[in-house]
């Protein structure tokens, strides 16, 4: 059960230890959306689409459907739970630029809902919990 804070709706700062989690391209070309605030902000790295780099963490979103996207979500929830001692602020993925509507993405999250260090949307919760 999901029982803490929401990622907030306008990320402007991070506190110690808090990681952007994004959408991103393959490519690392981060010019619009949330990918640009992480490049601008904190510390994505232009050419890296996939990832940690400085205070964030890249999910590509731009390269096909739903299901080109999972493995990636799987791969970012096996990190997370290999690193405790960050937290993690989703963003809504995909749900911006790449044009996904947020029934589609939030499940790719199911197995996160109860990682305490991965903080989600609460469109994406209110999906899960539903």
């Amino acid at each position: 059960m999901y029982n803490r804070e929401y990622t907030p709706e306008r990320i402007t700062s991070l506190a110690e230890n808090e990681i952007f989690v994004f959408g991103s391209n393959l490519s690392g070309a981060h010019g619009g959306g949330a990918a640009r605030l992480a490049y601008e902000r904190f510390g994505a790295v232009w050419g890296e689409g996939v990832g940690l780099h400085g205070r964030t963490y890249a999910i590509p979103t731009m390269h096909g459907g739903v299901e080109t996207i999972k493995p990636y979500v799987d791969e970012f929830i096996l990190f997370a739970r290999e690193h405790k001692d960050m937290t993690f602020l989703v963003t809504r993925i995909g749900c911006g630029i790449a044009g996904f509507k947020d029934d589609e993405i939030a499940p790719l999250f199911r197995d996160a809902i109860d990682d305490e260090n991965v903080v989600l949307p609460e469109v994406f919760v209110n999906i899960l919990l539903n």
